[in-house]
């Protein structure tokens, strides 16, 4: 107090001056960069509802990147190969050279639009397994990397050091000493408890081992924003893992405060795995500056099945939200059903509107989420969403046994996706993503299928109980709702 008495008030008016100009100067970079009304807005009210940690918050969360490129993918050799076989693929099917495959004349629009907004190939003859649970996907990845005899990519968001994270990297140590090449990644953030030590020690062993995107102060500190969500595997160029899954205890043995912890994942073999490995190699090249796109990771193959898919990518890399676009796309084009689980639902307003056009027109669009959630603000938010969806017509359920992480939808019995984007504004504009969209009534068939066990495991929301909630409840959600386009 004495130091502030000795301030002359003209210094602490100049002071005063100098914060609010501040504040203005932000503000109008903010709404020059012509983001959506509702995201400028909502930081608007942090700068002028936080005075000095608003700031503070823009600086590390605020910051648009997706133009300036946190990657710069042109010119890699993987990302302008994709691109041009994309360019090419795109042509044939706006010609109508490529519809000779039922799936993709019922599909085009969809597949023409990750052709060109995302340069997701088409790929024929795979074969894909649904992994529905956690033991299921450990058991498939740890008997791949068993079998590798080349090289093994793995990519996750986090990966825990603990019973299941050790037995994973006690494979991988072994078959780096027979010669093996293990390239690993992991997201600095999700797997903020790998200290540099644990990178060292896996390098001792010959792995290559790198977190993305690290945290370090000064450097970075205006992309922690941005994280890497990915989960990637692929071993030999031969067989490819993709979907919810992280490397943690809690996928098989669940959680002692919510429960089982849901989440689906894929197994897939064919030309698919090739996208898959692109997509690893361009982060690859990031973290390692080392651009590989020999032919010796890209094995020829055989037709492994009769499957259509598009591994698609997206994140702050690319110029367009991908992902979120192909969803919206999709649900547009649903005649009989949607069906969507998530663990956190807080859409852009498109793939809002697009849900509820959908459901007003007739289309059984059900959408499930865990009623506990391991994100308490986030949950709110959701909450917040509930309402209006059910006035529309969109049936929502609460997923009773734990935690439900999967991210998944299935339309129409012809068209499936899973992956790592969650229905959220973080997926859709944030974090970097994959997933999977598989053009074939089998898999959409089957996927339906753990969908509704998945649903006789729900409970309905009903329209006139969720009304009757306290009015303090449905504040909170409402704030929490002001700023969920920040999360």
């Amino acid at each position: 107090m004495e130091f502030l008495e000795t301030i002359s008030p003209a210094l602490i008016t100049l002071i005063k001056i100098a914060y609010v100009f501040t504040i203005l100067v932000v503000i109008i970079l903010v709404m020059l960069e012509n983001r959506s009304p509702l995201k400028a807005i909502s930081w608007i009210l942090v700068l002028l509802l936080l005075p000095g940690i608003g700031i503070v918050f823009y600086i590390f969360f605020g910051q648009n990147l997706r133009k300036e490129k946190i990657i710069a993918r042109k010119g890699l050799k993987n990302h302008d190969l994709l691109s041009s076989i994309a360019h090419a693929q795109s042509h044939k099917l706006a010609e109508g050279s490529l519809s000779d495959h039922q799936e993709l004349g019922k599909n085009k629009k969809l597949v023409q639009l990750f052709l060109n907004n995302s340069s997701s190939i088409v790929t024929v003859g795979n074969s894909v397994k649904v992994l529905n649970n956690g033991k299921a996907t450990f058991t498939a990845i740890i008997k791949a990397i068993q079998k590798a005899k080349k090289f093994i990519h793995l990519e996750f968001y986090i990966f825990d050091n603990d019973k299941i994270g050790n037995q994973i990297l006690d494979i991988l140590k072994e078959k780096a000493k027979q010669g093996i090449e293990v390239r690993f990644i992991v997201d600095d953030v999700g797997s903020w408890e790998l200290k540099q030590d644990f990178f060292d020690n896996l390098k001792t062993y010959g792995i290559e081992a790198y977190s993305f995107l690290q945290v370090r102060f000064p450097t970075f500190t205006s992309k922690v924003n941005y994280r890497n969500h990915r989960k990637i595997v692929v071993v030999d160029g031969v067989v490819g893992f993709v979907g919810g899954l992280n490397v943690a205890n809690r996928y098989i043995e669940g959680h002692p405060s919510y429960g089982i912890w849901r989440d689906m994942h894929l197994e897939i073999n064919g030309d698919a795995v090739n996208a898959l490995q692109s997509a690893f190699l361009i982060d690859w090249f990031f973290v390692s500056q080392n651009d590989i796109a020999e032919e010796y990771y890209f094995p020829p193959k055989q037709p492994e099945g009769d499957k259509i898919m598009q591994i698609v990518t997206s994140g702050p890399d690319t110029d367009w939200p991908g992902i979120m676009m192909g969803l919206y796309q999709a649900i547009s084009m649903a005649q009989d059903y949607v069906y969507i689980t998530t663990p956190y639902f807080m859409p852009s307003e498109s793939v809002l509107l697009a849900l509820k056009a959908a459901a007003l027109g007739g289309v059984d669009v059900r959408i499930m989420i865990p009623e506990k959630s391991d994100a308490y603000f986030t949950a709110l938010c959701t909450k917040s969403y509930i309402k209006e969806m059910l006035l529309s017509g969109v049936k929502f359920y609460f997923y009773q046994p734990g935690f439900l992480h999967s991210k998944m939808m299935v339309m129409d019995d012809q068209m499936c996706t899973i992956g790592t984007t969650n229905m959220d504004f973080r997926s859709f504009e944030q974090n970097f993503e994959v997933n999977a969209f598989i053009y074939n009534a089998e898999t959409a068939i089957e996927v339906k299928g753990y969908f509704l066990d998945d649903l006789a495991k729900s409970e309905i929301i009903n329209i006139k109980e969720w009304r009757k909630r306290p009015v303090w409840q449905k504040t909170k959600e409402s704030f929490a709702r002001l700023f969920s386009p920040l999360l």
